[in-house]
């Protein structure tokens, strides 16, 4: 294919992504802002009185920043491994396989619909958090780019568990036995400086702690976290799986299987 051709197939397959997100936005995006709603109304509102201040701000202002990336993460994975798995299962992938389309353009136009639908919901949630606290943004640039990193890093990671997915319950066990656990224990509720020097040393094995400090350092200033390793880490991640999806798509594995 000609780079011209590329791009065509490129822009067809994310135009498709998109479409999706958006076709069935009573799936995409209404449950996840009534999850997320209520997370602010029990953690934030009704906990949050209790605990009252922590690293400088009310509880509510400190956790909103990573509700709202939880809600990117969440959304990112779920929408690639959903749409991915769904397309092996109903037969129409091999169609895309055996096209002369990219494999880079292939995993770029599938984790576009994710990274669509975590900035979607994410910037709802931001909307809803307005409504029980003040967040002003401090940092713009590292605000959005983190944002957009994390989106991609998990909509990633979504494709590789739908590429290795051999039925339903698969695409269902790594979203419940790892990400759901990396997500509560990644700084979202709390500051690990409050954690026992062990735990703390444990956290910093979590990417997830990293990315959720870079967002809140960008909306309110504060991160347990250097941003700098934050940046790196998230990077290095995204280089890694993106490789990963390469390899498994060029080999066939977990598709022509």
């Amino acid at each position: 294919m000609t780079p011209t051709q590329q791009l065509v197939s490129l822009h067809t397959l994310v135009r498709k992504e998109m479409s999706r997100v958006l076709r069935i936005w009573v799936q995409t995006i209404v449950p996840p802002i009534i999850t997320m709603s209520l997370y602010f109304v029990i953690f934030g509102n009704l906990i949050g009185r209790r605990i009252g201040q922590m690293d400088g701000f009310d509880y509510m202002q400190y956790i909103a920043p990573g509700l709202i990336m939880m809600a990117v993460i969440q959304n990112a994975y779920g929408n690639v491994v959903s749409s991915f798995f769904g397309a092996k299962f109903q037969k129409h992938l091999e169609e895309m396989l055996v096209s002369p389309m990219p494999t880079w353009a292939i995993i770029l136009g599938h984790c576009a619909g994710g990274v669509l639908r975590g900035l979607i919901v994410g910037t709802i949630v931001t909307g809803i958090a307005l409504f029980f606290t003040d967040l002003h943004i401090v940092n713009v640039f590292i605000t959005i780019s983190i944002v957009v990193l994390t989106a991609f890093l998990f909509a990633l990671a979504g494709l590789i568990n739908a590429i290795l997915a051999r039925k339903f319950d698969d695409i269902s066990i790594i979203p419940s036995f790892v990400l759901a656990p990396l997500t509560y224990l990644g700084g979202i509720f709390y500051s690990i400086s409050l954690l026992p020097e062990f735990a703390q040393k444990m956290s910093l094995f979590n990417p997830i702690l990293y990315m959720v400090n870079a967002f809140r350092y960008g909306m309110l200033g504060v991160s347990d976290i250097d941003i700098r390793t934050a940046y790196a880490i998230t990077i290095l991640f995204i280089v890694v799986l993106f490789a990963v999806s390469t390899v498994l798509i060029n080999r066939g594995i977990g598709i022509r299987e």
